[in-house]
């Protein structure tokens, strides 16, 4: 009988070991090898505990910002335990190390954020608990409904589920995008994103390399899809120009037809009470388009949401 020859892992990928962030890792091994030609067994995926998900009894920005949940993949990328590493964008903090780059991002899926408790915005319950840690969430939530009430809800989608279902609140948000992930496609009530924008980024997969590893970046470039790569840099440089922070409350929608990207984004006061927008169409290959948007919204800034971005003059 001859014995099976062992197929070694020719890429080894660094993911957290939440469902979502295990299945967005599946999702970019299976691309990679239909581009590739891959078996399954090529692709050797490496789980890490994240600090981001050790800790969830507080808001993120007050435990150290989206860098808990990148900084132990950073340090196995920079060790060589891994060869690139997947994040969910939305999540990655604006200023990454200088040896990483960003080789690829999928195909950006649904922008949207579902609403779960409740049909809309609107069909809430006049003074209606609803739980979510995220400042860009609450503070259009409070601008919309400023009746409602806001209470801090972190941990992946079962736990927040679960504390949903507990009575902890009446309603709360979570992305489309990590819901159809999960094969939780009829969960919520998905939100128009023209009167309810998403976080910069959302939707998007993106997987992170040392910039040096010239191999290993041919590889991950073969599942890079351009259209979104565009919107999804775009917005993260309309974060970079605005210097916000996981306090800032910020909401951006980009939308590009491969030649031109029309931006619209708004900042608000933690409260709610304050709002500005604006919108901008630019050049897809026009850098300077996410910066002129920028400058903008922080002309428009009231002191109340300026405080809150290092980018105001």
């Amino acid at each position: 009988m001859t014995k099976q020859t062992e197929i070694k892992p020719v890429l080894r990928l660094g993911t957290r070991k939440s469902p979502l962030a295990m299945a967005q890792a599946r999702e970019v091994r299976a691309r990679l090898c239909v581009a590739h030609g891959w078996e399954e067994s090529q692709v050797e995926l490496v789980p890490v505990l994240a600090s981001g998900d050790k800790v969830q009894d507080r808001p993120l920005a007050e435990i150290g910002g989206k860098a808990l949940w990148t900084k132990e993949l950073d340090l196995w990328l920079a060790e060589g335990t891994i060869d690139a590493s997947v994040h969910s964008m939305k999540d990655v903090e604006t200023i990454r190390p200088d040896a990483l780059e960003i080789a690829a991002i999928l195909p950006r899926a649904d922008k949207r954020d579902r609403l779960i408790g409740a049909a809309g915005i609107a069909e809430l319950p006049q003074g209606a608990v609803v739980g979510t840690s995220a400042p860009r969430r609450a503070a259009q939530l409070l601008h919309a409904r400023p009746d409602c009430k806001v209470v801090s809800f972190r941990g992946n989608v079962a736990t927040r589920m679960a504390k949903l279902a507990a009575g902890e609140a009446q309603a709360t948000f979570l992305a489309s995008a990590g819901l159809e992930r999960l094969g939780e496609n009829g969960v919520g009530h998905g939100l128009d994103v023209q009167e309810w924008l998403p976080a910069p980024a959302q939707g998007a997969i993106g997987v992170e390399i040392l910039g040096s590893d010239g191999a290993i970046k041919e590889l991950i470039g073969a599942i890079n899809d351009q259209n979104s790569a565009t919107e999804v840099f775009a917005e993260r440089s309309l974060l970079l120009a605005l210097g916000g922070n996981c306090h800032s409350p910020i909401a951006a929608l980009c939308e590009s037809d491969g030649e031109t990207i029309a931006m619209r984004a708004a900042l608000f006061s933690p409260d709610g009470a304050e709002r500005v927008d604006a919108a901008l169409r630019f050049a897809c290959e026009d850098s300077e388009g996410p910066a002129r948007l920028a400058r903008a919204l922080l002309d428009k800034a009231t002191p109340g949401i300026a405080a809150h971005f290092s980018g105001a003059p």
